[in-house]
């Protein structure tokens, strides 16, 4: 009997601490879809000054040719705003929701990573820009030289911006990810180095569907992911190197006790 009541107050015990966890992990969301909102009417507010910027660099007059058009360019144009805006919110609510888990040196550690996040984030967004900018569009206007009258709609020419510029962003957080997962023991800088062969392959792929087709342009564009994912290396053995510091500085102190 006695048996029996403790097994059913550990089972109340657990579904409290589900129940808890998925409170605030509601809580957290919830918080989260707030900023993005707010960051999103924040866009919205500045989407001709955004779209000002976006068109001065290019040589052909976009067009509309429907009136939802002019809704979704404002409604894309909030959203990249809002997704920027809100990754370092994202960041902090999932470090605050697994911080129980964490040691303190964890905490300590994956906490300084979430302002990187939001720069490597910009710098990937900027680098994107340049490389469509400068290469993948001008390159698609050649091809129709003395073929077609070139009419581009807004929505077409925003929606191909944006499907190439987000990536190379997501890209760019390739060393906090190398650095937050070596932080959580789930990679080491060893095993980064034994995949390399295969990184570099997924880059190159990854590289050609961004940006035209020929041989020198997805080389060039893939050369700085490269660097960036020998650069994550080199940053996961600094905090590998860290933790076995901490590890070892641990081990002695539990066996001086």
């Amino acid at each position: 009997m006695g048996f029996l009541i403790k097994w059913k107050k550990s089972k109340n015990n657990k579904e409290l601490n589900l129940t808890g966890h998925l409170t605030e992990l509601r809580n957290r969301i919830i918080a989260t879809l707030v900023l993005f909102f707010l960051f999103f009417m924040l866009g919205f507010a500045f989407v001709k000054d955004i779209y000002t910027f976006f068109i001065n660099d290019i040589d052909i007059d976009l067009m509309v040719i429907s009136p939802t058009e002019i809704i979704w360019i404002y409604f894309q144009m909030a959203g990249v705003v809002a997704i920027t805006g809100t990754i370092p919110v994202l960041a902090y609510q999932t470090w605050a929701f697994i911080r129980p888990g964490l040691t303190s040196y964890e905490r300590r550690v994956s906490l300084s990573y979430i302002p990187f996040i939001f720069v490597l984030f910009i710098i990937g967004l900027v680098f994107g820009y340049e490389i469509f900018v400068q290469f993948v569009f001008p390159f698609i206007l050649t091809l129709s030289e003395g073929m077609f009258d070139v009419l581009i709609t807004v929505d077409r020419y925003f929606k191909f911006l944006f499907q190439t510029i987000i990536p190379f962003a997501l890209l760019f957080e390739l060393p906090i990810a190398a650095m937050f997962l070596t932080t959580l023991g789930i990679i080491t800088p060893d095993y980064m180095s034994r995949i390399r062969k295969f990184a570099y392959l997924a880059l190159i792929i990854i590289s050609t569907m961004l940006t035209p087709p020929d041989l020198l342009m997805p080389l060039l564009v893939s050369f700085p992911l490269i660097l960036l994912y020998e650069v994550s290396i080199q940053l996961s053995k600094v905090v590998y190197r860290k933790k076995l510091e901490k590890h070892e500085e641990f081990m002695s102190q539990e066996n001086a006790v």
